[in-house]
């Protein structure tokens, strides 16, 4: 893993926000909040949370537990709280390879797109495991291979071409790399689980246009830093690159694309 792809800062956390976010992960977030409501927890602690669009979820759907969203990122968390507020939702930079919370503190943990991006994911989830209480769930939502995700994979593919000698790979190497279940349910056996359920789950990608697609594949993410390692024109080449290979998704009704990820609970 590379410093950059970790790097949520300038402005990409308000692209991300206005144009990654209903693109990609308000589909997913939806679901998390409605299996989460399900279990019914008093408090909740949301790992890599971005720029909020699961903690708004959760919010609305158990209004009355008490929410810590944490990430990384101290933007993203800015973005984050304006999107959603109030005395049960509270936001803290925090790393979820080691959490400032004792033992035993939460009734479920919530990590949406977010695992794929830990260094050690079997630490992660360790530190998920040792937060929550007894019975209490880990709730992840990770993306399935780059194959069933046909947007970012053509716009990756795209903007990869345009510089063959130090090919763009940011979504090969991170987001999508990470989707055999095989491996994540031992990463999650490794950390303490025993009760693993995983569901894959097909949603569509939508979008107004294609071009606001290919804002948010090269301009809303990491790999922004690197397409702009190519000199000062890159990422619009790239932008414009992105929204050529993508177009054939574009319809009467705006950009529609399928994609695919894995909703995984583990029961402490």
């Amino acid at each position: 893993m590379r410093a950059t792809d970790i790097q949520f800062a300038g402005s990409i956390p308000e692209l991300y926000d206005r144009y990654m976010v209903p693109l990609l992960f308000r589909p997913y977030a939806e679901l998390v909040a409605e299996r989460a409501a399900a279990f019914q927890p008093k408090r909740i602690l949301e790992t890599a949370a971005g720029t909020g669009v699961v903690t708004e979820a959760l919010h609305h759907a158990l209004p009355d537990s008490e929410i810590v969203a944490t990430d990384l990122n101290p933007p993203m968390l800015e973005e984050a709280a304006r999107r959603v507020g109030g005395d049960k939702v509270r936001f803290q930079a925090a790393d979820a390879l080691d959490l400032p919370f004792a033992e035993a503190s939460f009734d479920l943990v919530v990590c949406q797109f977010g695992v794929m991006f830990f260094p050690d994911k079997v630490r992660g989830n360790a530190e998920a495991f040792r937060v929550l209480v007894t019975g209490g769930r880990y709730l992840l939502v990770v993306w399935d291979s780059v194959d069933r995700n046909l947007a970012t994979k053509v716009a990756g593919r795209a903007v990869a071409d345009l510089f063959p000698d130090d090919p763009t790979a940011f979504y090969n190497r991170i987001p999508f790399r990470y989707f055999d279940t095989d491996e994540i349910k031992n990463d999650l056996r490794s950390a303490g689980f025993a009760d693993i359920a995983v569901n894959t789950v097909e949603l569509r990608s939508r979008a107004p246009s294609v071009r606001e697609v290919a804002i948010a594949l090269t301009q809303a993410t990491p790999m922004r830093n690197e397409i702009e390692r190519h000199g000062p024109h890159a990422l619009a080449k790239a932008t414009d690159a992105a929204e050529a290979a993508l177009r054939p998704f574009e319809g009467p009704d705006g950009f529609d694309a399928p994609m695919s990820a894995h909703i995984v609970t583990a029961t402490k």
